[in-house]
C-alpha cells in the first residue's frame, strides 16, 4: 500500500472524479472488482495507505460496494479482502516470546476502532521457527533443483551445506523474506 500513502491516491483506487484527467478510466480498484466481483483483494501492508483511503475501504467493508468517480457501482459482496499488516510483529522477540493480545494492543493503537470493527477476523503470525525455515529451504531447493534438471545439471548439498543456507536465510525479524532473498531458486 505504499503506493496509496498520498491523499490523491484514492483518485487511483476509484478513479477520478468529474472534471479530472483520467475521469473515464474508472478506478483501478472498483474497475477490476466491477469486471470480476468474484475476486480476492490482497492490501498488503495496509497500515501504509493514507486516511482518506481508509475512509473508502471503511464504506467498502460496511456496506459492501464503493461508487468509482463515473457513477458507477462495484459491488464488493462476492469479494474476499485480505489485508496484511507488519504492525505488532515487534512484540515478538527472537525467542518467541510475545502474545496475541499484544499483537492486537499494537493495531488498536494504530487503526481506528471503525475500521477494525468492520474487519471480520485478524490472524496474527508467530515468528517462523527454525522448523519451519528447515521446510522453506527445502521447498526453494526442490525448485532450483527442478530448474537445473531442465539443463541437465544436478544439484547435491551436504547436511552442511543445507543448514547454512538455513542459518543464513532464517532472521526471526524478517521471516523468510531473507531465504529468498539471500538464496533465490
Amino acid at each position: 500500500m505504499s503506493e496509496y500513502q498520498e491523499r490523491h491516491s484514492v483518485a487511483r483506487m476509484l478513479g477520478a472524479p468529474p472534471g479530472y484527467v483520467g475521469y473515464d478510466a474508472g478506478g483501478q480498484l472498483t474497475e477490476a472488482v466491477r469486471r470480476r466481483p468474484y475476486s480476492v483483494v490482497l492490501f498488503d501492508e495496509i497500515e501504509k495507505a493514507h486516511a482518506d483511503v481508509f475512509n473508502a475501504l471503511l464504506q467498502m467493508l460496511d456496506d459492501g460496494r464503493l461508487t468509482d468517480g463515473q457513477g458507477r457501482t462495484a459491488y464488493f459482496k462476492n469479494t474476499v479482502v485480505i489485508m496484511t499488516s507488519n504492525l505488532g510483529s515487534e512484540v515478538w522477540s527472537s525467542s518467541g516470546g510475545g502474545t496475541r493480545e499484544e499483537a492486537l494492543e499494537v493495531l488498536r493503537g494504530h487503526f481506528r476502532p471503525e475500521f477494525l470493527n468492520r474487519v471480520d477476523d485478524i490472524v496474527v503470525f508467530r515468528p517462523l521457527q527454525r522448523a519451519q525455515m528447515t521446510a522453506i529451504v527445502e521447498i526453494q531447493l526442490g525448485r532450483l533443483r527442478k530448474l537445473l534438471a531442465e539443463r541437465k545439471l544436478t544439484l547435491e548439498l551436504t547436511d552442511l551445506a543445507v543448514a547454512h543456507l538455513i542459518e543464513k536465510g532464517w532472521d526471526p525479524a524478517f521471516g523468510a523474506r531473507s531465504a529468498e532473498t539471500r538464496n533465490p531458486a
